[in-house]
């Protein structure tokens, strides 16, 4: 008699790997890079290099620290190096990036189990205790100025910025789709975001739920509430939020209904902090809050079992 076998899901495999995946999300996300280099100059370059490199080491030792299996080769914390560069001014300081990503990738993956048990994206977490920490050098913006190695000391408030102390100097809707504004390295450029957006959508790593209910909350309430929507939409983390990390798979539903809440979640919440609270941009707070609330989102939204009656 052959024995058998108890094992934990999944049960069902197919050919997408993890790995194959993060690549795909790397592709995505050179549209992004190369707008960071082309505005803000190759000290972007640094920054993106300095994230990654650290990311890969802190899983590398980590994981080696812990004797767990190791897990740098299925490139999330080349991913998570990149998204958490791509949130951050050019002339961060080359430490604090690297303490960011020691935190994104120890504190807020490995500590919780790893790839799929994290329960928040670990760039905006990462993004938010920098913030927090170093709120001087995370909003030190420059204008944009291409292809310099060192920028110079030419401040540029970001359009968010600009609209929440009705200040004179907004960029124009053409500037901001294209990235020709001042803000975080991978943010400015709604044009780079869209195009990656669309190839992840073409490759099936995601879906539109998330994005289209996270962009179309902040757009009917901007409407709402009397504000600028372009301006709104192609403003601050809105579009890489959207695109890359509100569809992340560890802290996100995975019913199409739950990504629907949650979009509409962040979107709601986003709206209500920059338009009342004290900071201009809210995404990342945002999506931290619906990451806590994700597990009860799933147990809400996911399928219910049938159960029929047994004839006797």
């Amino acid at each position: 008699m052959s024995k058998m076998l108890s094992t934990v899901s999944p049960h069902f495999h197919g050919p997408r790997t993890t790995q194959k995946i993060m690549l795909d999300v790397i592709i995505a996300l050179v549209p992004a890079m190369a707008a960071s280099v082309i505005f803000f100059g190759l000290r972007a370059l640094l920054v993106i290099a300095d994230c990654v490199a650290v990311c890969l080491l802190s899983e590398w030792g980590f994981e080696k620290l812990c004797k767990k299996e190791n897990t740098v080769s299925d490139l999330s914390a080349v991913v998570t190096g990149i998204i958490l560069a791509l949130n951050l001014p050019v002339t961060i300081p080359l430490w604090q990036a690297a303490l960011g990503s020691v935190i994104a990738i120890v504190v807020v993956k490995q500590l919780f189990g790893g790839i799929g048990q994290n329960f928040s994206n670990p760039a905006a977490t990462a993004r938010i205790i920098l913030m927090t920490a170093f709120s001087g050098t995370m909003t030190a913006w420059v204008a944009p100025q291409a292809f310099n190695m060192v920028p110079d000391a030419v401040t540029a408030a970001t359009p968010l910025a600009l609209a929440a102390k009705g200040a004179e100097g907004m960029p124009s809707y053409l500037d901001m789709f294209l990235g020709n504004t001042g803000g975080c390295l991978g943010e400015t450029s709604a044009l780079a975001l869209l195009l990656g957006g669309v190839y992840l959508l073409v490759r099936r790593v995601i879906t539109w739920h998330t994005p289209v209910a996270f962009l179309g909350t902040v757009a009917l309430m901007s409407f709402v509430c009397g504000q600028d929507v372009p301006m709104q939409l192609l403003s601050g983390g809105l579009m890489l939020a959207a695109v890359f990390m509100a569809t992340d798979y560890s802290s996100t539903p995975a019913t199409w209904l739950g990504k629907l809440i949650f979009g509409v979640g962040c979107g709601l919440i986003t709206v209500l902090i920059r338009f009342w609270g004290n900071f201009p941009e809210g995404v990342s707070f945002s999506l931290l809050i619906m990451n806590i609330l994700t597990p009860y989102i799933e147990k809400l939204t996911r399928a219910k079992p049938l159960v029929g009656e047994v004839d006797e």
